[in-house]
């Protein structure tokens, strides 16, 4: 099984706090956080939802492809944005929506056959499903 880590270090309080995230397992980045930052224009930050939103389109990219294998079908390419809203409730911050735009060249399928597949590997993505209690909205469509 593999394990995936990061590192938060923070000093402060919450509006007047800072921090820093550290890719721990891969070593490939350091991200400074803040809080007004986060619910703000970022200026050079990072957030937690940003994290979230780059985890989600990665996995979906990788779990396309391997839904689309299984059929054996072949991806082209791919590309999925993922956009995680984060808003306030109950005196804190909830993330109430993530927005995905998955847009993939593959040959041999119709375009409804396609958004099953895409619908398929959005519900069976492992980041997909530990945001289970978040709406996951999908976009999916072909190019050409």
């Amino acid at each position: 099984m593999a394990r995936r880590d990061a590192t938060t270090h923070w000093n402060g309080g919450l509006n007047s706090g800072t921090g820093s995230v550290t890719l721990d397992s891969s070593g490939a980045s350091r991200f400074d956080v803040t809080f007004p930052r986060r619910i703000g224009e970022p200026e050079g930050t990072t957030s937690p939802e940003e994290l979230i939103a780059a985890a989600q389109s990665s996995c979906l990219a990788m779990n396309l492809a391997g839904v689309l294998d299984k059929e054996g079908l072949s991806l082209g390419s791919v590309d999925v944005s993922a956009a995680v809203t984060v808003e306030p409730a109950d005196g804190g911050l909830t993330i109430s929506t993530v927005d995905i735009t998955l847009r993939a060249g593959v040959e041999g399928v119709d375009a409804d056959r396609f958004a099953q597949l895409a619908a398929v590997a959005k519900d069976t993505c492992p980041v997909s499903n530990a945001l289970a209690g978040t709406t996951i909205n999908l976009d999916a469509a072909l190019v050409s």
